[in-house]
């Protein structure tokens, strides 16, 4: 089974970001996503931020794999 996890943009550098998913910071490749900004959530799979998600989405999403005792 694959998950993709929301994550919040840090930082950008060229092609990479720096993500913060529930405290734990990773890099990322942001090739598939141009438009991602600092401050801004992103869907990360095997290292790639796949899709945008506004912030609202992206806190209930966390918040539902909290309960489920699946995130991190």
């Amino acid at each position: 089974m694959c998950l993709a996890i929301p994550a919040k943009v840090i930082k950008i550098e060229g092609n990479r970001a720096e993500v913060d998913m529930g405290g734990i910071r990773r890099s990322i490749n942001i090739t598939l996503t141009p438009d991602v900004e600092v401050g801004k959530y992103v869907i990360v799979h095997a290292g790639y931020a796949i899709n945008i998600l506004d912030e609202e989405e992206a806190e209930e999403t966390l918040k539902l794999l909290e309960e489920l005792g699946e995130v991190y």
